[in-house]
């Protein structure tokens, strides 16, 4: 048996981490790999550093393309692979075309992961999802919703939508992003305006999302585009990946330097 306590003592999402020690588990006790369904980046970072640390088991992630937020974890025994390095198997993932006509209703992923839960998926089988201007969205769907979820009609807002499962290979990928560090002079800390310039977003849009709930800071939902950022925070907004603080400086002005990292 694993040290659950001692697994689970501070975490920040302990349902979701408590599942994965079940999975592993498993895996220890049928000596048969486990895959979880789609986590996101919080339970998947937090999974890495606990169970990716113990000697007993590996840990291996996979969202269907190489920048994934949303993945899939493959938990199997660590003497499995000791000797000669078996491959891992790739996640059981498709593609899922969403198909509608948002131009008089535009929407963001958040709206179409809901309406898709609406549908009757469940949130461990989407991973990452993205628009495709006002025709609709993309999505990474775990093998087993398959079914479910093709040919099926839904609906996101106002706008009715069909769906339609595609092989993995014929998904468009969102443009890869490569980390990037970035240096700016700014009024405030104000996450609405040091957000804004680190995501490349306009301060109103950035504001908008903030007030949402899309936005976090340390994992943690901030709906105040007035909260006050300091060095080391990190700010994540689903679907534009992440942006970490490294160096704040005040100028002469009584303005603020900032070097950020955008992964």
């Amino acid at each position: 048996m694993l040290p659950r306590d001692t697994l689970l003592k501070g975490s920040r999402c302990p349902q979701e981490l408590g599942a994965l020690i079940d999975l592993a588990e498993e895996a220890l006790r049928t000596w048969e790999p486990r895959w979880s369904g789609f986590v996101d980046a919080e339970v998947n970072e937090e999974a890495q550093a606990r169970l990716g640390a113990l000697s007993e088991v590996t840990l291996l992630s996979d969202g269907g393309w190489p920048q994934a937020e949303r993945c899939r974890l493959l938990i199997r025994r660590a003497d499995i692979t000791a000797d000669g390095e078996s491959p891992a198997p790739a996640a059981a993932v498709c593609g899922l075309v969403v198909s509608g006509n948002f131009l008089f209703d535009p929407a963001e992923p958040a709206d179409v992961r809901q309406g898709l839960l609406q549908a009757g998926l469940k949130a461990a089988d989407l991973g990452d999802l993205w628009m495709r201007g006002d025709r609709g969205a993309l999505a990474v769907l775990s093998q087993e919703a398959s079914v479910l979820a093709d040919n099926r009609e839904a609906q996101v807002r106002s706008v009715p939508v069909r769906l339609q499962v595609v092989p993995l290979e014929q998904v468009q990928w969102p443009a890869l992003r490569s980390p990037k560090q970035l240096s700016s002079v700014e009024a405030s800390l104000r996450l609405d305006a040091v957000g804004s310039a680190g995501l490349g977003l306009s301060r109103s849009r950035m504001a908008d999302l903030i007030r949402q709930g899309a936005v976090r800071v340390n994992w943690q939902v901030v709906t105040s585009p007035s909260k006050e950022l300091r060095c080391g925070d990190r700010v994540r907004l689903d679907g534009r990946g992440e942006l970490e603080i490294l160096e704040v400086q005040p100028t002469k002005r009584d303005r603020w330097r900032l070097v950020m990292q955008r992964r």
